[in-house]
């Protein structure tokens, strides 16, 4: 099998002469078709320019990024932008949805810009959102939805396009415990039923507890692995909260 993400030889340096800064360091990585693969490290691993790089928002300094089979630091222009519409999904910390338009409106947004067949748009949105379970806010602006319920739009929004890979930057950074468990299940559910392909960044090992598998980032490279397997996820959150005390981390949450 081909792997939907292959990173190898990744490097990115800030600064100039006299002040550089190597965030990343020959960082080499797979992710294969349908897996949910959580990426964590302390402040300053290198875990936020990874995903600046997959996402296209930062151009790497050297190495290779493949996704679907396109080589994105080769592309430029239009074609990136097409690319990034087409093949990536996005959900950030800050759901990012547009006030003025409805929760329907938002999810449909990247079909439309994408030129969608119009009789189309409208039952892949509704489809998306009964995957993410927020039919009941299709009629209503963000304003009107609670966080937990925007960001759900939102992941609904990142996967209308049926991407190659799904990016979540901390998506429950913003949300209660309840939200965070709502969202978490959805996005589960989302990977194991409709076989999407996620990678998430992530501080919080119990949002991390939720991914089959994880990579741990130190000083701009690959430190450790876990992979959940047949564990349950409280003994999987409590692997995970050993290996980022030998990181150093800080994360004292619990489910």
């Amino acid at each position: 099998m081909e792997p939907i993400l292959n990173v190898h030889g990744l490097q990115k340096t800030y600064g100039g002469k006299g002040s550089r800064t190597k965030a990343l360091q020959g960082l080499d990585l797979k992710v294969f078709p349908g897996e949910f693969v959580g990426i964590m490290g302390p402040s300053g691993s290198g875990k936020t320019t990874f995903l600046n790089c997959i996402s296209t928002i930062d151009t790497p300094t050297a190495g290779s990024i493949v996704v679907d089979g396109a080589e994105l630091t080769a592309l430029r222009g239009k074609e990136l932008s097409r690319f990034r519409r087409e093949r990536l999904g996005f959900i950030f910390q800050d759901c990012n949805l547009l006030d003025t338009l409805t929760g329907l409106e938002n999810i449909a947004l990247a079909l439309t810009i994408g030129g969608a067949e119009p009789r189309s748009v409208e039952k892949r949105a509704k489809e998306a959102a009964r995957l993410l379970g927020v039919e009941d806010v299709l009629d209503k602006f963000p304003y009107q939805m609670s966080g937990g319920q925007q960001q759900r739009v939102a992941a609904a929004r990142a996967m209308v396009t049926r991407p190659a890979l799904i990016l979540a930057d901390e998506p429950t950074g913003a949300l209660d415990s309840k939200s965070t468990q709502m969202l978490l299940s959805q996005l589960e559910q989302l990977n194991r039923e409709e076989g999407a392909t996620i990678l998430l960044v992530t501080h919080d090992a119990f949002t991390a507890s939720w991914c089959r598998r994880i990579l741990f980032l130190r000083d701009g490279m690959l430190y450790r692995e876990l992979h959940r397997e047949g564990r349950d996820r409280k003994a999987f959150f409590r692997e995970i909260l050993s290996v980022m005390s030998d990181l150093g981390g800080d994360d004292s949450d619990v489910l």
